[in-house]
């Protein structure tokens, strides 16, 4: 009798959470072990029960925050393709693979049961650019945002000092921390502290 692969599923859309778990509950070559719609219950139940992929919509995962664990999950990248930088974002990230939601329900199977044999499965693109640090793609004002987050800086003192709105400084700190792959203020800290400046 051929291995089954156990999985685990996150996606935060119910509706798309639950039709992924129906569609590897009915095939015997996997073994669903989980689901979360956040990435805190996400990580927990990777760090809980020892998996062999993780099947992840993009703005779920820290992907960093598994790659260096021994035993940890190959990650899918499960997400729409609108914004063509996701996959070599993910690639950079840590992820196996990458599969657009709209490719046919057989695609994501078969991507599956490709990186559980240890392949990475991407769409073409230009791999050069992975090692690239994401510091680059900030803007001078970003920079200056994010040192000053790191010297403790509030939303209203930040906008004091740059000289811009509330509202401005809102926008930029969502671009910075999309263009970082972070999630708050915390991580763009940690970031900070943790990069050659």
């Amino acid at each position: 009798m051929p291995v089954s692969r156990s999985i685990i599923i996150a996606d935060p859309n119910t509706i798309m959470l639950q039709a992924l778990s129906d569609l590897f509950e009915r095939d015997p070559r996997f073994s669903l072990v989980a689901t979360s719609k956040t990435a805190e219950g996400f990580l927990e139940s990777c760090l809980r029960v020892p998996v062999d992929i993780g099947i992840v919509d993009w703005g779920i995962p820290q992907l960093g925050i598994l790659r260096d664990r021994p035993n940890a999950p190959r990650i899918i990248v499960f997400a729409s393709d609108g914004d063509p930088d996701v996959p070599r974002r993910a690639m950079a990230a840590g992820a196996a693979a990458f599969c657009t939601r709209d490719a046919p329900e057989q695609q994501l199977l078969e991507i599956a049961l490709s990186v559980s044999t240890g392949r990475m499965v991407f769409p073409y693109m230009d791999v050069r650019s992975l090692k690239r640090d994401p510091r680059e793609t900030l803007t001078e004002r970003e920079k200056a945002m994010l040192a000053a987050l790191a010297r403790g800086r509030t939303n209203t003192e930040l906008a004091a000092e740059l000289n811009i709105s509330i509202n401005t400084v809102k926008f930029h700190l969502r671009n910075l921390y999309d263009k970082l792959n972070l999630k708050n203020r915390s991580q763009a800290i940690a970031f900070y502290y943790a990069s050659d400046k």
